[in-house]
């Protein structure tokens, strides 16, 4: 077993940080002259952490609250967790912590602080040091969930590993995943999403991890991150601060553009040919995708060539940290996706790829030309991309045009930005999911059918309509 602790910042750089973030006082706005304002307004993270310690841990939704958890009433924009307050407490919270004076409603069960949000994320600031584990964090355009849960995987055969649960990889979500470390936890693995530059640097300062992946850098989020650059530059802020912090990179070496950023910073790297730490090779794609790693051959679960990198990293991950070659092969064989991510469904006589959980241009090729070297007869129901902003219309134009250009037999494209695209007779053009539905589509039988689009759409409908 490989020893985890040396893996960690030195011991003097953690305490010094540490020092820092108990002097992050969480104050009320105006102390008054009695009352719980006057008990808790100088109430430092430490005195919360140690009631987060004895608490049963945090919850966030009233209808979610169970017995003991520590009740954060965030706001957002059409509701106001403070007026939950009285509730979540009724359900059995031991504490509510509110920012707003007003919803005060039980003598010492009710913490004012000076903002709800920022008090979660010093909480899980203090927690994560607290602990001193070692943090894995990952980000990417694409497959960033996948590998993830591969990694997981890999890892939970001789560690006790806490993941980010779903998709739980924003402001809120990584002080939640932090939070949901306990003392048992050897290895964290937190995901990270972004759609505007500068999210992952806040992120990488709540979670600071000691090492980290980028999945890759493609066409997602492009209306905010404001076109391509823009996600280079803001994924890549999670390599800035393992450069700044001396962590460690995990490098997919078969990706230039990963290579260039790197540079010469300290790395662990995994590619197809050789020269990399890791050695994983393509082997088959049909139906699944089949990897060899040192002696072993595995056999996965998931489709696609886009999987591969997925896959290798979990490899190159479970490799760094002296998993056996057994156990990582069992790992990833047992892991079936979900989630309506690279799904494969046998339906009448039909076999669906359901990948409707997200959707770009750069996850949509991919997903596309993969589908295109199945055999058979094939259809695929494409929906619209979002937040591409000015580039909607041309990145939508070209999904088309290359979805005729597959020799994919019946092309269905559904949404308001597909409805704006020219394309040939060979399409079959809706403007919403609902004219679709209305249309009572005639399903072919014996064909593989691949639905994919971005969330909103909620492409997974049609899964029922075969």
């Amino acid at each position: 077993m490989c020893n985890v602790s040396r893996r960690h910042k030195g011991q003097e750089k953690e305490d010094a940080k540490r020092l820092i973030i108990q002097q992050q006082y969480i104050t009320s706005p105006v102390p008054i002259e009695q009352g719980f304002l006057v008990t808790f307004a100088f109430m430092n993270t430490e005195d919360l952490h140690k009631r987060f310690i004895a608490s049963s841990g945090v919850c966030t939704d009233t209808r979610k609250i169970f017995d003991g958890c520590l009740f954060f009433a965030l706001r957002g924009e059409n509701f106001n967790g403070n007026s939950f307050a009285k509730q979540a407490l009724q359900k059995g919270a031991s504490y509510a912590i509110i920012d707003e004076e007003e919803f005060h409603v039980e003598e010492g069960k009710t913490l004012l602080v000076e903002d709800v949000l920022s008090t979660l994320q010093k909480l899980a600031i203090f927690h994560r040091n607290h602990l001193n584990i070692p943090i894995l964090s990952l980000t990417g355009s694409n497959g960033k969930t996948t590998t993830k849960e591969l990694i997981n995987a890999v890892l939970s055969q001789i560690f006790n590993v806490t993941a980010t649960k779903g998709n739980l990889n924003n402001h809120i979500g990584v002080p939640l995943t932090l939070l949901s470390m306990n003392k048992d936890t050897e290895i964290g693995v937190v995901e990270m999403g972004a759609n505007h530059v500068g999210e992952i640097a806040l992120l990488s300062g709540i979670a600071q991890p000691d090492m980290g992946y980028i999945t890759n850098f493609g066409k997602a989020h492009l209306e905010g991150f404001g076109g391509v650059q823009g996600v280079i530059k803001g994924k890549s802020e999670l390599y800035d601060y393992l450069k700044q912090h001396n962590g460690l990179i995990f490098l997919n070496a078969d990706d230039p553009k990963q290579v260039e950023i790197v540079g010469g910073h300290r790395h662990f790297s995994f590619d197809r040919t050789s020269g990399s730490n890791v050695l994983v090779q393509l082997i088959d794609i049909h139906p699944f995708l089949k990897v060899s790693y040192k002696e072993t051959i595995i056999q996965t679960n998931l489709v696609g060539t886009y999987n591969f990198s997925n896959v290798a990293a979990a490899i190159a991950v479970g490799d760094y940290f002296n998993v056996p070659e057994s156990d990582i092969k069992k790992a990833i064989e047992k892991y079936v996706p979900s989630n309506n991510r690279s799904q494969i469904i046998s339906k009448r006589t039909n076999t669906i790829v359901l990948d409707a959980y997200n959707a770009n241009p750069t996850s949509m090729e991919a997903a596309l030309k993969n589908f295109s070297l199945l055999t058979g007869d094939k259809m695929a129901f494409l929906g619209d991309m979002f937040e591409l902003g000015d580039e909607s219309q041309k990145e939508h134009q070209f999904i088309a045009d290359l979805a005729s250009s597959l020799g994919i037999d019946h092309v269905i494209l559904i949404g308001k930005h597909f409805s704006r695209v020219i394309t040939n007779e060979q399409a079959i053009i809706y403007n919403s999911f609902e004219a679709f539905e209305e249309d009572n589509f005639d399903f072919p039988e014996n064909t593989s059918i691949l639905i994919k689009g971005s969330r909103g759409m909620a492409l997974e409908r049609i899964v029922d309509l075969i």
